[in-house]
């Protein structure tokens, strides 16, 4: 039997992202309910909420994007499609990346893309590898529960050089 084939979610940015998070591919609770990191266990927004100082979790989803675009940050994924049974990245099958340079040319503001997790940093950078440091590339331990080799601690000190570019 096939693995299912899954799709990323539109890219939320605005002429006014001056970082953009990439993550791999929407996991199986962010594909059911249609929202970007709806697992609770994903430590994302409570690690945005440190690097913005800003509540991000009691929120309403739409209120969580509006948050993160009035404060510059975009959200999208390397993965446009993939085979996948369950989340892990590490079951992606067959997939084809997102546009990103397309994107990237369209924000003008746009100063630094971070990727949020191993799979994401490796495929996005080959994809972006061309820009020539425009924008910085930044390679953040994973949100993910999966990847509980860092402490939350740990995650939020790596994920708060993000601050550098949002002040």
């Amino acid at each position: 039997m096939a693995a299912e084939r899954k799709r990323s979610f539109p890219p939320v940015v605005d002429q006014n992202t001056r970082v953009l998070i990439l993550g791999s591919l929407p996991g199986e609770a962010s594909l059911a309910a249609g929202q970007y990191y709806a697992n609770p266990r994903n430590a994302f927004w409570r690690l945005l909420e440190t690097v913005l100082d800003a509540p991000l979790v009691t929120l309403a989803y739409e209120d969580r994007l509006a948050t993160l675009q009035s404060r510059g940050v975009g959200l999208w994924d390397v993965v446009a499609e993939a085979e996948r049974r369950g989340s892990l990245d590490a079951a992606i099958l067959n997939s084809s990346a997102n546009d990103l340079l397309a994107l990237v040319e369209t924000l003008p503001a746009l100063q630094a893309v971070a990727f949020n997790g191993g799979t994401s940093a490796k495929l996005g950078m080959r994809l972006l590898a061309s820009m020539k440091g425009r924008p910085e590339l930044i390679a953040l331990p994973s949100s993910s529960p999966a990847h509980a080799a860092r402490s939350f601690a740990q995650k939020a000190e790596a994920w708060s050089v993000l601050k550098d570019w949002l002040a």
